[in-house]
């Protein structure tokens, strides 16, 4: 979320405004913000961590949820659609709406939104007090970054890289880095925007 806000609302009158929009929006400070697309490569690194959680979760009573489930931080807000959502507390278990007490978030890098990602987002998701881990996935080179909530109640950041094992101690999983990456080309986001400039030349 990275757009400029449309219109302020109560939390109340956001949810019950947004079930009638054809777009998600995320909401933040009274705010609602238009979810913008992605690329393919990162929906598709969306689509294969999802597809990596449910396979291992299965059975274990968790809920794994995509793009399309918002996570609420508090009565107030912010209500956010993180890319990939883990819940083992049976608090939502029942849930219908929105997830509250999630213990793994991830989301997955682009240029527009990574600042955003790594900043705001992530100190508003630090007030979770169920989360134990924040995974940043890249979308241009095979590279992830996990936060983690230590003993000492402290956020430690571990990188991956190509070859590597990632760890998830919050629901105790290890997997390859390039499951994220299966069947994906990647594109670096220098060629990119550069793909992006010729076209709008191209169009003038």
């Amino acid at each position: 979320m990275v757009a400029s806000p449309q219109f302020s609302l109560s939390p109340e009158e956001y949810l019950e405004w947004e079930e009638r929009q054809e777009i998600r929006y995320e909401y933040l400070e009274g705010e609602v913000y238009p979810m913008t697309g992605g690329t393919l490569p990162y929906s598709e690194i969306a689509v294969n961590f999802v597809t990596v959680l449910k396979s291992h979760l299965r059975g274990h009573g968790c809920r794994v949820f995509s793009s399309d489930a918002k996570v609420r931080i508090s009565e107030k807000g912010p209500f956010f659609y993180p890319d990939a959502t883990v819940t083992c507390d049976e608090r939502d278990r029942t849930a219908l709406k929105f997830a509250e007490h999630p213990c793994m978030i991830a989301e997955v890098l682009s240029p527009t939104t990574e600042s955003y990602d790594r900043g705001k987002k992530f100190a508003k998701y630090r007030q979770l007090k169920s989360l134990k881990e924040y995974v940043l996935i890249s979308s241009d080179t095979i590279n992830v970054e996990i936060f983690r909530l230590n003993e000492k109640e402290k956020w430690e950041l571990t990188a991956y890289a190509e070859g590597d094992e990632i760890e998830l101690t919050s629901i105790n999983y290890k997997f390859p880095i390039e499951l994220l990456y299966e069947d994906i080309m990647l594109v670096p986001a220098e060629e990119e925007e550069s793909r992006s400039l010729i076209l709008e030349v191209q169009d003038l």
